[in-house]
């Protein structure tokens, strides 16, 4: 039995009758609105932008549209690779023209972002129901390209982005590396700039140490426990060799808490 979108979609949680598939093809421009179009090296911020805003022309796009939009690239033939899930949050205006949506990218099918193509046997048709789309065949799941390891001192990462690295196949590379040195690192609460200081010492390396934040937020740490994890950017301080003693991370990380005044004005307890 063939594999269908159908599948794909109910194994992450979505019900195809609360979606809708979208195709975008490369064009110059929007062929209603005039608009600038979507061309090969668009960025996602552009993608997204070109999305939120449809035509307000009767019957060109859904008076009440679903709250799950599965979007694709049209590819050669019958191909569609799948770009991302956008949450419609709602409409925000219609002058008339112009029908403009709020649209965020969400979690949905994230693993198969670029990965997933389906044959989409409606070459006329960029907009279907999440009903029919979910009969059309699965064609490929591409292998996730790696990142490449942008190296210890570059490291700066978003909560959002941490959760990934721990998960995602093409970060494999960054866990490889990150399990390899123990030390000190460096979590920043973006919301008003207060700092955490923390170790990875003895049987633990930092990939380890990481992972727990990635899986609850807070890492059994009481200060951050009360604040909201999405605002989190982490980054390292300090590297150590697996045989480096314990003493002297322990130093360096009493180091830098002095250093960054994180006791007296920061996350750390002690």
């Amino acid at each position: 039995m063939a594999l269908t979108l159908d599948a794909i979609l109910r194994n992450d949680g979505i019900d195809p009758a609360d979606t809708q598939a979208i195709r975008h093809a490369f064009v110059r421009e929007h062929e209603d609105l005039g608009l600038p179009g979507l061309h090969a090296d668009s960025t996602d911020d552009e993608i997204l932008s070109y999305r939120l805003r449809q035509s307000a022309a009767p019957g060109r796009f859904p008076a009440v549209p679903p709250r799950l939009w599965v979007v694709f690239i049209r590819e050669g033939g019958d191909r569609a690779r799948l770009w991302s899930v956008l949450e419609n949050r709602g409409e925000l205006s219609d002058d008339g023209v112009l029908r403009t949506f709020d649209l965020v990218v969400s979690d949905h099918l994230a693993e198969l972002r670029n990965r997933l193509v389906i044959g989409w046997r409606s070459p006329r048709a960029w907009r279907l129901t999440g009903l029919t789309a979910a009969s059309y065949p699965v064609v490929e799941i591409a292998d996730a390209r790696p990142v490449p390891f942008p190296g210890f001192d570059q490291l700066r990462l978003e909560y959002a982005q941490l959760q990934a690295v721990m998960r995602e196949p093409q970060y494999a590379a960054w866990r490889t590396a990150l399990a390899s040195v123990r030390g000190i690192y460096l979590i920043t609460d973006t919301r008003d700039g207060r700092h955490y200081v923390g170790k990875a010492d003895g049987e633990e390396n930092i990939c380890q140490r990481w992972a727990t934040y990635a899986a609850d937020g807070h890492g059994g740490n009481v200060r951050l426990m009360v604040r909201d994890p999405s605002s989190f950017r982490f980054s390292l301080l300090r590297v150590f060799d697996p045989a480096a003693p314990t003493p002297v991370i322990n130093a360096a990380e009493s180091h830098f808490k002095h250093a960054l005044d994180t006791v007296v004005h920061g996350l750390n307890g002690a």
